[in-house]
């Protein structure tokens, strides 16, 4: 609320100098009683109170004061009144985040069943849970620090990194969280928004303290999985730092989500690159319903403000592209509604603009859809999301070759070279556990047999025989699941060569 008090403006001031002149007409034309004798000297006082209109005090209200109102408020509307930044559809609605978990010794103690560290995991998968469509980041430290996942809206994806993680799969020995701050600013330096960091620790080391003293940094929030009463002595010389008491309950993850939205509202007003929401429109509907009731013979003034007062209060309902709403609102308009009240599919629905259409496609959940609009379109914009939504609908391939089609129509477009890599990774990544995992006892390739996508030719071709008997064959990620791979083994790998490239 404060912050949205402090955004508020008008985007054509200019037009509150029209006040003035309304002002003016109110009060030059408004009754100021009859002039009939205000005295009964003349008249007897029975025949004097027969012959007086109403009260005799003056009508408080009058029909003009109600067309007064109305200009009023259509003067306002047009100063355009906003306290937010229009929505952009290829950022996230709500902020980025990076994770850091302390992945040490210290973190198995079992004061917490089962350990700090599951507990640790659970309120991790919680809050990716909570943040459903925004994009969340994985680093873990001990040691050394170690980015675990990039930033990605996928839960499926974090879920087997986290269980992968233990103490034994660290490196070194520590608790450096300075160099996983570090690392968490360099990725969200990547994304298109600025976004926030949780630290999920039990303890701090004070060498670390003066790595959180930055006054451009992002918003840090450090959530503590130790038993309650217990505290981080060294967390209260941080300024500006969050410190959040882990919980049996979500009353943490609120807390959690209430200071990232906060912080995310924040970041979009400070983003210049975004146009400023004219809200004036809003203050044209009681306008136009003073303007009618003001033609309306035999009502009265006090009976439209108190409509008008019983409407305010009501709750807009979800946006529909039926009843009145179409005089009033053209189609892409209700979209934009029932975007903004979260009903993605009723906006889906409703847009005819297709980038608009496609990217409520994409936050319902429609990712095919999505990406066949967007291959439609050539705008580079939409070769992007084209790569966005086939990632998420788990066509790697597809959606790299998509990425490449974007840098071609934008050459040099940081995004989408970022995006363009990491999906080729993916690519290579599972062809290499495929290979690894092949035993080369394939037994032929049947009618109902599902064929992995393997054009690099890399190993045998991946067959998995699907069962006969009105079953659907496996999917990419029961696939994936079905490896005989070790997550800590592989994490381990991955950290190591990490630890040797900074060594080198």
């Amino acid at each position: 609320m404060i912050d949205t008090l402090a955004a508020f403006h008008f985007l054509r001031p200019a037009w509150l100098l029209a006040l003035l002149g309304v002002a003016a007409v109110w009060y030059l034309t408004r009754p100021r009683g009859s002039g009939a004798a205000t005295e009964p000297g003349q008249f007897a006082p029975h025949l004097f109170a027969a012959l007086q209109i109403g009260s005799g005090q003056g009508r408080r209200v009058h029909p003009g004061d109600g067309v007064a109102a109305g200009l009023v408020l259509l003067t306002l509307a047009a100063a355009g009144p906003t306290w937010s930044r229009v929505p952009n559809p290829l950022i996230a609605e709500t902020a980025p985040l990076v994770v850091a978990l302390k992945v040490t010794e210290s973190m198995e103690t079992p004061d917490l069943a089962p350990t700090r560290l599951d507990r640790a995991r659970f309120k991790v998968l919680d809050l990716i849970a909570a943040r459903a469509g925004a994009r969340t980041a994985l680093v873990a430290y001990a040691g050394t620090a170690h980015r675990v996942s990039p930033l990605t809206e996928d839960p499926n994806i974090l879920r087997p990194l986290l269980e992968g993680l233990s103490p034994q799969v660290m490196p070194k020995a520590g608790q450096n969280a300075t160099a996983a701050f570090a690392m968490a600013r360099d990725i969200l330096d990547d994304a298109d928004s600025d976004g926030a960091v949780l630290f999920v620790l039990d303890d701090l080391d004070p060498v670390d303290i003066a790595a959180f003293d930055v006054d451009d940094g992002p918003p840090v929030v450090f959530l503590l999985v130790l038993p309650e009463g217990r505290k981080v002595a060294q967390l209260d010389g941080i300024d500006g730092a969050t410190i959040v008491q882990i919980s049996p309950d979500d009353s943490d993850i609120n807390l959690i989500e209430r200071r990232l939205r906060s912080a995310h509202r924040a970041a979009l007003l400070a983003d210049d690159r975004l146009a400023w929401d004219d809200r004036g429109w809003w203050l044209v509907w009681p306008a136009a319903l003073l303007a009618l009731l003001s033609f309306r013979k035999g009502w009265t003034i006090r009976w439209g403000i108190a409509i008008i007062l019983a409407l305010a209060v009501q709750t807009p309902g979800a946006a529909r592209a039926d009843g009145w709403l179409d005089w009033f609102l053209t189609p892409d308009q209700q979209g934009r509604l029932a975007y903004e009240n979260k009903d993605f599919a009723k906006a889906a629905d409703l847009f005819q603009d297709p980038m608009w259409r496609g990217h409520a496609m994409m936050k319902a959940g429609r990712y095919a859809d999505a990406a066949a609009l967007f291959a439609r379109l050539d705008s580079a914009e939409a070769a992007f999301a084209e790569g966005t939504a086939r990632i998420r609908n788990r066509e790697y391939r597809p959606g790299a070759r998509a990425f490449e089609t974007a840098l071609v129509r934008r050459p040099g477009w940081a995004e989408a070279e970022t995006n363009r890599d990491v999906a080729w990774a993916i690519v290579a990544f599972v062809e290499e556990t495929a290979e690894a995992s092949d035993t080369g006892e394939d037994t032929g390739i049947g009618a109902d047999e599902l064929v992995f996508d393997n054009e690099s030719n890399r190993g045998a071709e991946t067959q998995i025989e699907a069962p006969k008997e009105d079953s659907a064959p496996l999917t990419a990620e029961q696939w994936i699941d079905s490896i005989d791979t070790d997550m800590g083994d592989f994490l381990r790998s991955r950290f190591l060569l990490d630890t040797s490239g900074d060594a080198e």
